[in-house]
């Protein structure tokens, strides 16, 4: 399910609402609700692994709490880190944490995104997750006027299988794909 491209902000528009975040690395809150990826993600990954956060925000923290394991991150975002360089990179991991459901072309991004990670590496997302349509349309979630790309888990399914990908449900808005070891590219 996806807004129609009439119906977006600007992107001057789209910033200002994430100019109001109050994210912080000091925030323990928000550290935990990160941990919900971080965790897991973590208990996956080998040792010094290189990450991308994509779509990191104004108060990077996902990157922080990998590095303070033992990761490197570099750190991408339209606003707050424009650098289409690392676009053209390759990862052990990938993260977007609240982040696929604002892009306007969300199948071209992922799969972008997922030619980046290096075989046997991951790509960690946090996205709620669209039941089915009568409860969408009671769904406080597609409320939010930068929210314009809504995924469910015939989605993500569908994804792994053209992807040839393993993928995880850690939690119902917690997604983890695994590429294959043996695959290049």
């Amino acid at each position: 399910m996806f807004v129609p491209s009439d119906q977006h902000l600007s992107p001057e528009d789209e910033k200002a609402v994430y100019d109001q975040h109050q994210n912080s690395p000091d925030d323990q809150s928000y550290r935990k609700f990160l941990s919900r990826l971080a965790e897991p993600l973590v208990e996956r990954l080998e040792a010094q692994s290189y990450g991308l956060d994509f779509g990191c925000g104004p108060g990077p923290t996902l990157s922080l709490m990998l590095e303070e394991q033992g990761h490197q991150l570099a750190l991408f975002d339209i606003y707050y880190a424009d650098n289409p360089l690392l676009l053209q990179g390759s990862y052990d991991f990938i993260t977007g944490t609240e982040v696929v459901e604002h892009l306007s072309s969300p199948r071209q991004e992922l799969d972008r995104l997922w030619a980046m990670i290096r075989p046997g590496g991951y790509l960690g997302l946090m996205t709620k997750l669209v039941k089915d349509q009568q409860s969408f349309m009671g769904w406080h979630y597609k409320n939010d006027p930068t929210h314009i790309s809504f995924f469910s888990v015939a989605t993500f399914n569908y994804l792994a299988d053209i992807w040839g990908a393993q993928v995880d449900y850690i939690a119902n808005d917690v997604i983890i794909f695994r590429k294959s070891a043996l695959e290049h590219g």
